[in-house]
C-alpha cells in the first residue's frame, strides 16, 4: 500500500494537499505522521529532519512512497496519482481544462508568497483580528487574495453548469485540493472575499476529504512555537 509521509495537520498546507486528494478521491493510503519539532524543524538537527532525510533527499514533507518509488514534491506527487489512478479522473478531462488546471496549481506552487508568509495555516486558531491587520498594512496580501479571487470567481462561473459539484472545474479535482490550505488561509484570518468565492470555501470545508482533514487538525492540540508567530504567549498543549 502507498504511505504518505505528513507533517501536522494543523500547521502543514503542503501535506494537506496530497492528504485531501486521495482521501477525498477514495485512494488507499498509509498516513505516516512525522511531527514537526516544538522550536526549529527545519534545523538540521531536529527529530523531523533526523527522521525524514533518510527517506526523501530533501527531508520534508510530504513524501509519497508507493513500493520502491518515492516521490517527494508536492506537485509531482499529484501528476503520479494522476497517471497511476486514471479511474480517478483526478484532472479535468478536456485537454484546455487540463492545461488551465496545470497552470493554475503551478501558480499556487510557486507564488503566492505574501499571502503565505503573512498568514502561515492554522486551522485550530481563530485569527481574524491579526487578519484585519495584515489586510490593513499589507498591500502584497491584498494583491495575492484578489488574484486568487479573480481566478476562482472565472472558473465558478465558467464551470457552474457543467457539474452540481460547484468546484473549480464542476467537480473535485487537483486543483480544488491544491488550493485547499488557501482556503484554510482566508477563512482563518477572516480576509474580505466576494460571497460567491466564500460560498465556494463553505463547499470545500464540508467535502468529506476535506472535513477529515480539519477534524485531524483539530484533535491534535499539538502547539508548535516555529508555527505560531502570533500566538506565542499560549500555553503548550492546554487542556
Amino acid at each position: 500500500m502507498r504511505k504518505l509521509y505528513i507533517g501536522n495537520k494543523n500547521y502543514s498546507s503542503w501535506s494537506m494537499r496530497p492528504w485531501v486528494l486521495m482521501t477525498q478521491a477514495g485512494i488507499d493510503f498509509e498516513e505516516v505522521m512525522v511531527r514537526f519539532d516544538s522550536v526549529d524543524t527545519f534545523s538540521p538537527d531536529s527529530q523531523f529532519k533526523r527522521t525524514m532525510a533518510p527517506l526523501s533527499p530533501t527531508a520534508l514533507v510530504p513524501l509519497l512512497a508507493d513500493g520502491d518509488i518515492k516521490v517527494w514534491d508536492t506537485l509531482s506527487i499529484v501528476e503520479y496519482l494522476a497517471e497511476t489512478c486514471p479511474d480517478k479522473k483526478l484532472w479535468p478531462e478536456a485537454a484546455a481544462q487540463r492545461a488551465h488546471a496545470r497552470s493554475i496549481c503551478a501558480e499556487m506552487h510557486g507564488g503566492f508568497r505574501a499571502l503565505r508568509g503573512a498568514c502561515p495555516m492554522n486551522i485550530e486558531a481563530e485569527l481574524a483580528t491579526q487578519g484585519a491587520i495584515v489586510w490593513r498594512d499589507n498591500a502584497a496580501v491584498r494583491a495575492d487574495v484578489q488574484r486568487i479571487a479573480l481566478m476562482w470567481s472565472e472558473l465558478l462561473a465558467a464551470h457552474a453548469a457543467s457539474h452540481a459539484d460547484g468546484m473549480l472545474f464542476g467537480r473535485f479535482t487537483i486543483a480544488d485540493a491544491y488550493f485547499t490550505p488557501v482556503v484554510m488561509r482566508l477563512a482563518r484570518y477572516a480576509l474580505p472575499v466576494p460571497e460567491p468565492i466564500r460560498a465556494y470555501m463553505q463547499r470545500v470545508q464540508a467535502l468529506p476529504g476535506i472535513k477529515a482533514w480539519i477534524d485531524g487538525a483539530l484533535a491534535e492540540k499539538d502547539f508548535v512555537v516555529s508555527d505560531e508567530p502570533y500566538r506565542i504567549a499560549r500555553v503548550s498543549n492546554p487542556a
